[in-house]
Formats: C-alpha cells, structure tokens, sequence
C-alpha cells in the first residue's frame, strides 16, 4: 500500500506552525487541509486529551460562527498523535491565505472564559473531559507564535 500524504512529512523536521497539508478536488470544488502544529512532533509533550477537547469545542464553535469563513469550513479537528489540529476549508488556500482566521480563533481559546459551548451531557459524548486553563494555556501559546510566524513555519520541511 502506498503511504498516505501525512506520513511523507518528515516530523522530525517538523516545527509548530500552520502547514497546508493537502488539497483534494470534490467535484468542482477544492478542499484545503491544513496542519495547525502546536508542538514539536516526537520531541515536545503532546496534549491531553482534555485540553485537545476543549480547544475542539472552543475553535469549532468561533470558526463556525466567524461571519467571513463560517460557510468555508468543513472540519475542526484533532491528530491522532496529539501535536495538533486539522482545520478543512472549502476553497484552494495557502497558508497566508488563513493566518489570521487562525490567529484570532487561537486567540479567541486563549481569552475564553466561562461555560465552554457543548459540554453538556445532552451536547457531547464525553462532557467531563475538559480542561479549560490548559487549553487557553495552549491557545495564547499558538496565537503568539501566528503574531510573527516566520515563512518557513508556514510551508513543510523538505
């Protein structure tokens, strides 16, 4: 079997950014993946599966409900391997092309306080895994590092 896309990356390049991983035709439409890496892959601790809950919720709730990008977005969520995020988006987008979206959402986790949208037993299968400090912890960590991300955080290592 062929590898797929994600495993030809090379993680331990790989640095925290915002990477376009893939883009896919669906009709006549085009669907951006992109790699939003808040840890060094096999090197820096992942995040809980709490947290990663949390800014799951958070994101998804601020992306679907941003009034530029909110008909655009597919798909708001974790990796399996715990370094970060895949955000999928209607539309042929680079990187730049969605950096501020990214930003702001980033930053809108790292200032979110009070009851987090969902985590309610009626609303999500597992409501009580949740950790809101950490995950505003982690959401003004990636918001910083978007403020003055450098281009080679934004494109893969070869």
């Amino acid at each position: 079997m062929e590898k797929i896309t994600s495993f030809t990356i090379d993680h331990i390049k790989l640095q925290p950014g915002l990477y376009v991983s893939r883009k896919d035709r669906v009709g006549q439409e085009t669907v951006t993946t992109f790699d939003l890496r808040l840890t060094k892959p096999n090197d820096e601790p992942v995040l809980n599966t709490a947290e990663i809950h949390t800014i799951e919720h958070l994101a998804a709730t601020y992306l679907r409900n941003e009034p530029v990008w909110k008909d655009k977005v597919l798909y708001f969520g974790p990796m399996g391997c715990r370094t970060g995020f895949y955000l999928l988006l209607a539309g042929d987008w680079t990187s730049k092309d969605v950096l501020l979206l990214v930003r702001d959402c980033f930053r809108f986790v790292a200032e979110f306080r009070g009851e987090v949208p969902g985590a309610s037993a009626k609303d999500c299968g597992n409501y009580l895994d949740m950790n809101l400090p950490m995950a505003n912890y982690w959401g003004k960590k990636y918001a910083a590092l978007l403020e003055n991300i450098e281009d080679d955080r934004l494109v893969y290592p070869e």
